[in-house]
Order: C-alpha cells, then sequence, then structure tokens
C-alpha cells in the first residue's frame, strides 16, 4: 500500500469514530467536495450492480457511469484488496 502513513492512519481511524449515517454525511461534507462524494457513491453503486452480475451496459445505463469506471471498479472489485466485497456483503446483513 503505497498511500498508508501517518495521514491516511489517522483518516481511517478518524472514519471508524463515526457513529451514524448524519455523522458520516458531516464529516464527507467537510473532507470531499460535492463531486467526490458523488463518484464515490457512483462508484459503491457499480461495484453493487458488478456483485449482481449486471453486464456493462446495464451498468452504465442505470448508474451513469462511464465504461471506464466501470471496468476499474470491476479491477478492484475482482482483483483488489476485498473492501468493496467486504462492504457489500456486510451491507446485504443488515
Amino acid at each position: 500500500m503505497g498511500y498508508k502513513n501517518q495521514e491516511t492512519d489517522r483518516l481511517v481511524k478518524a472514519i471508524m469514530q463515526l457513529k451514524s449515517e448524519e455523522e458520516c454525511y458531516a464529516f464527507l461534507e467537510d473532507l470531499c467536495t460535492v463531486k467526490e462524494i458523488l463518484d464515490m457513491g457512483q462508484r459503491l453503486t457499480v461495484a453493487v450492480m458488478l456483485s449482481e452480475k449486471k453486464n456493462y451496459q446495464k451498468i452504465a445505463e442505470e448508474s451513469g457511469a462511464s465504461t471506464a469506471t466501470i471496468s476499474r471498479v470491476n479491477k478492484c472489485y475482482m482483483y483488489g484488496s476485498g473492501g468493496y466485497k467486504t462492504v457489500i456483503e456486510r451491507m446485504k446483513n443488515e
């Protein structure tokens, strides 16, 4: 992980302190631009759709994501560190 350092450790610890949806929204609003938040939400939506075995065309139509974004998310979903799969599985169990 080339991005793991003291600052990113602090970020991860900060995220883990959030206890409600409202706190998460407030933190994201302070931390990110609106576009960054929307882009991250779109990527998660794409990952969920990939987990449901939807094809790229259907995902592009329903999410508005470009095929380049879908491809990048798919690469992370299939071969990444497992973050998407962990979150999606936990969300299904809620």
